[in-house]
């Protein structure tokens, strides 16, 4: 995998930081694909991650939400020993992050069919929001009509 250095942005950009954080994160992490996840926008300002997570339970996996990050754990509790012929099912630890961007927020969390659900809205601020704003002039008071027909 090739890596990039980022310095010479570093010199010359402001407020970029959490860019190219996400973007020295992303060159980091591994090809793990494990527990396989979907991410759905759903509106406008809705987006719903999915994990399928078979073989655990709600009290298995936690679900934190915390500054633009949330992250999923899963760890099997210990059953005792089992013999099996096959094992297919994956029963390993797994921890999940996602960036969020700014103003998104965890909703909530359903866990139906081995289907680990998080439901994510974004929330902009109404003093973030645009709004059009008055022009104020003044009219000039040189200027006459000299003439109106009626058509």
């Amino acid at each position: 995998m090739r890596t990039y250095d980022f310095t010479p942005l570093w010199r010359s950009t402001i407020g970029f930081d959490r860019l190219f954080d996400l973007a020295e994160t992303a060159q980091r992490m591994g090809e793990d694909n494990y527990p396989p996840y979907n991410i759905e926008r759903l509106g406008e300002d809705r987006y719903q991650i999915s994990l399928a997570v078979a073989g655990f339970s709600t009290d298995e996996i936690s679900v934190t939400a915390e500054q633009n990050t949330v992250t999923i754990e899963g760890r099997k509790a210990d059953k005792g020993q089992r013999e099996y012929l096959y094992q297919g099912i994956s029963a390993r630890p797994f921890k999940r992050q996602f960036s969020l961007a700014d103003h998104v927020q965890v909703k909530s969390a359903s866990f139906e069919d081995g289907l680990l659900r998080i439901e994510l809205f974004r929330e902009v601020p109404e003093a973030m929001k645009p709004r059009r704003i008055a022009i104020n002039g003044v009219t000039p008071s040189n200027v006459q009509q000299i003439e109106a027909k009626a058509a």
